[in-house]
């Protein structure tokens, strides 16, 4: 918000410096993002009087005028036509500087003396006025300094107002809390208005279809308007806050909704068909041209300001072209409005229509001010226009906005928050400077009624506040908190999340952080049923892009995606992991599913290019051995990996599931070529995805001792020829079900398919580890149970023994 201390003293009495003022409002809550000084771009230019005129003997287009600055005069030959003896205008004496650095001399044009030079608003940059000299007020005294005699010197304060205090984003706001800060009066505009005895309800109506987005529409109209540019002070004022003089009917709205934060708009009244006015929504595809000639295509819900044929606004955006003010405009409706936010906020990210006046309606503007601004918007028009106002206001109100009245307020919550007793006496002088009406509710109680304007105030917690920033943050002690001191502790999903992160890093992985918001297509890229829940994404209502518009339901495809990245920059070596949730739709209403998940991805060479690890690619078992020692390391009780679990973007016949006993805790496996085709990925990877909420409910910190082993032990091997589709782990499973209670561990140390094994058929080599914990074992013994075993075996799986 620009925030012209010129201004401003017209509302408030302000007799600090600016830099003090910044600081003042800075520590009340407003910020002063910066200070900027408008100072004059010339020099040594004086208020001037036109003595005499007369034509140049040597220039049928020139004058010479002789001009009166103080004392002195001086003669300058001129070739404006607009000027008239007694007139008032700048003159730029001999040594005068103008914008652009020309410096005024001494010269003879056509054989006559000039000593200066008579100005337009152009030639000094105060305005963009070239058509003739600037003729200054009457009352302007002869030989001051213009820059003085015009107050040409301002301080422009930058105010980042936060989105909750739209009461701000307006002269007159911003005064109200200068007048607060500093004690001060506020002095508010007049609203007078002089109206003719013409009826506004013999020359238009307002009907309001839809009074959930518009609850509130005014109306007046202006004859007679003349259509031309704006007084030189409404002009300094509106480009002081950066905003640019088109007409004095436009500038009015403009001047008005920078003073009082009410958005206008002013329509030319014959462009009206049936000479009224319809608030309703649009219909789906109807299309409308805005002031900014651009044709826009709206959706069903976009509030419409209307006639009786056509839409002539985008309501609280932007008006239209089929109505705008033209320079042989005679009648002007005025409207004056109160929509509602949402609905704004909503149309004006659609359209990618980020107006002034949507920025003040979608945060929330006073609703009881609507009439104010409406007629000091039409008073204006008038004296500026010459125009005459029509008697009455249309006020149509069909669904009022709900004040909020008498908040409680007690002094110790007050103390309780602020950790300082402010005075009972201070409270209600702080309330009452910023207009609140406060009213005695019993001992240290009140309660509270807030100005109409503060659209951000509803709960004690907000008159706290508004206490604490007038009172001075600085007045508050600074005191330590009293609570105890408790021990932190690392609950299981820390300690397991930290447990996997040692591992993976320590096997050389990188962890990355990824957005949980991914494209729609991401799904497809993976190849998904449409009947498996990963496709029920939650789509995301308003995305910042179309790549990020639904939450991941895996995080495979933001590795991959991660993957594509490095690769497109030439890093083809690759071992990530990430930590996340997945969201899970679960239906209308319903929150979304949420999942703790691990992912790991490795691609490309195995190691660092070194000359003893040449070319050595990575595959499955090295993401294998991974996700084993997670595990191993989280003690889970029955881990296995199991091929009969497929899934869609996995390589059949080079992927797994993981188990714990009979639940599924994850999967691993190399990508599917397709989906790395639609990845754009040329290398192999391997992908581990591991269920953490499941590995945190099964885990225990606690490790489980087992004595050293006092006895040794003894080994038997075996080949076994079994079927090829037939799992190393089901076979390890045979032995390890069988419960014997002198077998220690088994394991598979070689696998064969070539040579003399039959067609279909695998050898595989497995040793047997024998032990008892209270004697060393007889061969006996171990061959009577090793015996059982290998029988079992050859039972469960079909093998037989080479």
């Amino acid at each position: 918000m620009q925030v012209s201390l010129k201004w401003l003293k017209d509302y408030v009495d302000v007799d600090l410096p600016p830099e003090e003022l910044a600081e003042r409002l800075t520590m009340a809550g407003l910020e002063v993002d910066s200070l900027r000084r408008i100072e004059p771009a010339f020099s040594g230019v004086t208020v001037a009087r036109i003595v005499s005129l007369r034509p140049h003997p040597q220039a049928d287009q020139l004058s010479l005028c002789e001009v009166a600055a103080g004392k002195a005069t001086f003669p300058v030959v001129c070739g404006a036509k607009n000027i008239r003896v007694g007139d008032i205008v700048p003159l730029a004496g001999v040594g005068a500087v103008l914008p652009g650095g020309d410096v005024i001399r001494s010269a003879r044009i056509r054989g006559e003396v000039s000593e200066g030079m008579l100005c337009s608003e152009a030639e000094l940059g105060i305005g963009a006025d070239v058509s003739g000299i600037m003729i200054l007020p009457s009352d302007l005294p002869v030989g001051k300094e213009l820059a003085d005699a015009l107050d040409l010197h301002d301080a422009v304060l930058d105010i980042g107002v936060t989105p909750n205090r739209s009461d701000c984003l307006s002269m007159v706001g911003v005064a109200r809390e200068v007048a607060a800060v500093m004690g001060k009066e506020l002095c508010n505009p007049p609203f007078h208005v002089a109206e003719n005895d013409e009826d506004i309800r013999g020359i238009t109506s307002v009907s309001i279809e839809d009074p959930d987005l518009c609850p509130r529409y005014t109306a007046r109209v202006i004859r007679n308007v003349r259509i031309g540019p704006s007084p030189f002070w409404m002009r300094r004022k509106l480009e002081a806050v950066g905003l640019r003089s088109i007409n004095n009917i436009v500038d009015v709205t403009n001047f008005v909704m920078m003073e009082l934060g009410q958005p206008l708009h002013a329509f030319d009244f014959r462009f009206l068909e049936q000479g009224r006015i319809v608030v309703r929504r649009s219909r789906a595809g109807e299309t409308f041209v805005s002031l900014d000639e651009k044709e826009r295509i709206l959706q069903a819900d976009t509030l419409m300001i209307c006639d009786g044929v056509k839409p002539v606004a985008i309501g609280g955006v932007m008006g239209g072209l089929n109505s705008e003010v033209k320079e042989d405009t005679e009648t002007i409706l005025l409207e004056s409005a109160y929509f509602d936010p949402a609905s704004i906020r909503r149309t004006s990210r659609r359209l990618s229509m980020g107006t002034d006046a949507a920025f003040r309606f979608e945060r929330g503007i006073d609703p009881e001010g609507v009439v104010r601004a409406l007629d000091r918007a039409a008073g204006l028009m008038a004296e500026l226009s010459g125009g005459t106002v029509c008697r009455g206001v249309i006020d149509q109100y069909p669904q009022t906005v709900a004040a909020v009245k008498d908040i409680p307020l007690r002094l110790k919550r007050i103390q309780d928050i602020l950790g300082a007793a402010v005075a009972e006496a201070d409270v209600v002088r702080i309330l009452g400077n910023l207009k609140m009406t406060v009213e005695p509710a019993g001992e240290g109680a009140f309660r509270v009624t807030p100005p109409t304007c503060r659209v951000d105030i509803a709960r004690e917690i907000d008159l706290i506040e508004e206490i604490a920033r007038m009172y001075g943050y600085d007045r508050v002690p600074a005191t330590l908190p009293a609570v105890s001191v408790i021990a932190g502790g690392v609950d299981g999903k820390s300690a397991v999340e930290a447990r996997v992160r040692e591992i993976m890093t320590g096997a050389g992985y990188q962890e990355v952080i990824n957005y949980s918001f991914v494209s729609p297509d991401a799904i497809d890229q993976l190849g998904l049923a449409e009947t498996d829940e990963r496709r029920q994404h939650v789509r995301i209502r308003n995305p910042l892009t179309e790549e990020q518009a639904v939450m991941r339901t895996t995080l495979v495809q933001s590795l991959l995606s991660n993957a594509r990245r490095n690769a497109d920059v030439g890093c083809f070596d690759l071992k990530i992991f990430e930590m996340g949730r997945t969201f899970i739709r679960q239906g209308e209403g319903k929150q979304p599913r949420e999942n703790n998940r691990a992912a790991f991805l490795i691609t490309g060479r195995r190691y660092e290019d070194r000359w003893h690890f040449q070319d050595l690619q990575s595959d499955f078992y090295d993401l294998k051995g991974c996700a084993e020692n997670i595990l191993d390391t989280l003690r889970v009780s029955a881990p296995s990996f199991r091929e009969s679990v497929p899934q869609p973007f996995l390589h059949p016949g080079k992927a797994c599931g993981l188990f714990d006993g009979e639940t599924q805790i994850g999967f691993l496996g190399e990508v599917h070529p397709d989906v790395m085709a639609r990845m754009d990925l040329t290398a192999t990877a391997v992908v581990c995805e591991l269920d953490m909420d499941l590995l945190v409910a099964n885990y225990s910190p606690k490790a489980v001792f087992h004595n050293l082993p006092r006895f040794p032990s003894s080994s038997r091997d075996v080949a076994f020829l079994v079927r090829r589709e037939v799992a190393a782990a089901e076979v390890l499973r045979s032995a390890a079900d069988f419960f014997e209670e002198l077998l220690e561990k088994v394991k598979i140390f070689d696998v064969y398919e070539t040579g003399n094994i039959p067609a279909g058929m695998k050898s595989l080599g497995m040793r047997f580890s024998y032990r008892s914990a209270d004697r060393t074992l007889t061969d006996d013994e171990v061959n009577e149970a090793h015996a059982r075993i290998v029988q079992r075996i050859v039972h469960a799986t079909g093998a037989s023994i080479r």
